[in-house]
C-alpha cells in the first residue's frame, strides 16, 4: 500500500478544517472495518457514517487501501503514547543494570500499560474488532507489518530481555519467550475474548473499579512468578559455583 497522504496544519498551529475530516473519516473507517473487514466496508458506507461525500475520501486517502493504511498509522501512534514511555523505561534499567525488583517493576509496568491500552478498547468496540481481524490474519498483511515494526517487536524485545535477566536466561530461550508470551496473555485474554470473560465473571463491563481489580490481580501474579523465576537463577548460579568449585583441584601440600 502506498502511505496513507498527510495534510498540513495551519500557520497557527492548531488544525485545519481538512485534519478533522480526516480524522472524522478514520474514526468512522475503524468502526466499519472492525465491524464488516477490509473487504466488506465500503468506501460509501465509510464515508456516511463520518458524515462526508464520497469524493471526499479519495481526495484524502486515494482509496480504500489509503484509508485503511491511516487507520492503522493513527492506531499504532495511539499505542506509541501508551507504550513507548514503558518501553524506554525497560531499555534504561536494562543498560543500567538494574537490580531484580527494579526488573520486576519494569515488567509490571509494561504489563500496566498492556491493561490500559486493552481495557481502554474494550470500551470502542471498533478498535477492538479491527485488532482482531489483523491478529487472525484477514486483512491487508501491510497492518500487520506496521504494528509490528513499531509497536509489537520493541514491546516484546523489552519484556524478553527483562524476563531474562530475571531469569538467567537468554532473551530468545523458547522458555523466556513463552513465559512472556503466557505473563502477557493474562491480560490479553480479557480483551481478546472480551465477551467470554465478561459472562464468566458476571459482568456488563469493564469499568474502572473492575479494571483495577484485574490489574492488582494480575499485578500479584506476575510478581510471584518472576520471583520465582529469580530464585531459580540464584539457586542454579549457586549450584552452578559449587559444582566448579568441586571441580577444581586441591594443591599438593
Amino acid at each position: 500500500m502506498n502511505p496513507a497522504k498527510k495534510l498540513r496544519r495551519s500557520p497557527e498551529g492548531g488544525y485545519a478544517r481538512g485534519d478533522e475530516t480526516r480524522h472524522r473519516i478514520i474514526e468512522a473507517a475503524i468502526e466499519l472495518f472492525g465491524e464488516h473487514g477490509f473487504e466488506g466496508a465500503s468506501t460509501r458506507d465509510i464515508a456516511a457514517r463520518a458524515g462526508v461525500n464520497a469524493p471526499a475520501l479519495q481526495y484524502y486517502f486515494e482509496n480504500k487501501e489509503g484509508v485503511y493504511r491511516a487507520c492503522v498509522e493513527a492506531l499504532v501512534d495511539e499505542a506509541s503514547e501508551t507504550f513507548g514511555p514503558a518501553i524506554e523505561h525497560a531499555q534504561q534499567v536494562l543498560s543500567e543494570n538494574a537490580d531484580t525488583d527494579t526488573l520486576i517493576d519494569a515488567v509490571i509496568r509494561i504489563q500496566e500499560a498492556i491493561a490500559d491500552s486493552a481495557f481502554a478498547k474494550t470500551c470502542k468496540p471498533g478498535r477492538r474488532l479491527f485488532f482482531a481481524r489483523e491478529q487472525a490474519g484477514h486483512e491487508p498483511e501491510s497492518a500487520t507489518q506496521t504494528l509490528s515494526a513499531r509497536i509489537r517487536e520493541p514491546l516484546n524485545q523489552a519484556s524478553a530481555s527483562l524476563v531474562a535477566r530475571i531469569s538467567g536466561r537468554a532473551a530468545d530461550d523458547q522458555q523466556t519467550l513463552i513465559r512472556t508470551f503466557s505473563l502477557h496473555g493474562q491480560l490479553v485474554i480479557f480483551h481478546v475474548a472480551h465477551r467470554s470473560t465478561l459472562s464468566m465473571l458476571g459482568w456488563k463491563s469493564i469499568d474502572a473499579e473492575k479494571a483495577e481489580l484485574l490489574k492488582a490481580t494480575i499485578r500479584e501474579q506476575t510478581r510471584t512468578l518472576l520471583e520465582h523465576w529469580s530464585r531459580e537463577r540464584d539457586d542454579a548460579q549457586q549450584a552452578a559455583t559449587q559444582n566448579a568449585s568441586k571441580r577444581k583441584p586441591r594443591k599438593q601440600t
